[in-house]
């Protein structure tokens, strides 16, 4: 990961500023400040820890090796309350149905090529587990009626949508779109509006 195109600490600038929107504002401020202890809430603690083991293989966060962006714990509230996160292939079944199946899945391709749970594994293991799912004909029971290639693309998706709406994220890649109070005229090639900072300062 390269150093940040903002400067740490632009994000949380912009949030004390009239840019930015009361919601958008507590929703960030919530990201960034969320505990660091979650207890899941609808999967059980063996899977959470599987979600989470599966989440930090797919989005590394070397730069961060003492306190990363959780992203298990959003999925986790999203399949506890019920809400869907607005698209779902017709050969998938429903979220909640669809992650246990899937985690569930993952352990069974670790025993078929590692005779060992996931969590067990080395690193370049894991990735191994990962790389066979995304191809979408892992062994295991679970992928005889679970698409596995479309479960894969659902959950890097997830997990990608839940990476870069944190305002750390953000800061990485030069976002500073939340901050859209008033709007964004200046919209030509190369121009600047005087609430973002150019990259290098």
């Amino acid at each position: 990961m390269s150093s940040p195109a903002y400067p740490s600490g632009t994000v949380r600038a912009l949030l004390d500023t009239a840019h930015v929107s009361d919601a958008t504002r507590a929703a960030l401020l919530a990201r960034l400040d969320a505990p660091v202890a979650y207890a899941p809430q609808f999967l059980a603690p063996e899977t959470f820890a599987l979600l989470e083991a599966v989440a930090g293989r797919l989005f590394p966060q070397p730069d961060r090796p003492t306190q990363p962006i959780a992203l298990a714990p959003a999925i986790d509230q999203r399949l506890a309350e019920g809400r869907a996160d607005g698209w779902r292939y017709d050969a998938l079944p429903p979220d909640r149905e669809a992650y246990r199946m899937g985690l569930g899945g993952i352990q069974e391709i670790a025993q078929a090529q590692f005779q060992a749970d996931f969590m067990a594994l080395e690193a370049a293991q894991q990735d191994a587990v990962l790389h066979t799912l995304a191809g979408g004909h892992p062994a295991g029971p679970t992928w005889q009626t679970l698409d596995a290639g479309r479960f894969f693309e659902e959950l890097l998706a997830e997990l990608a949508a839940t990476y870069y709406a944190h305002p750390l994220a953000q800061e990485e890649i030069g976002y500073v779109g939340m901050a859209d109070l008033p709007a964004w005229p200046k919209i030509g090639l190369n121009e600047r509006e005087e609430r973002e900072v150019a990259m290098g300062e």
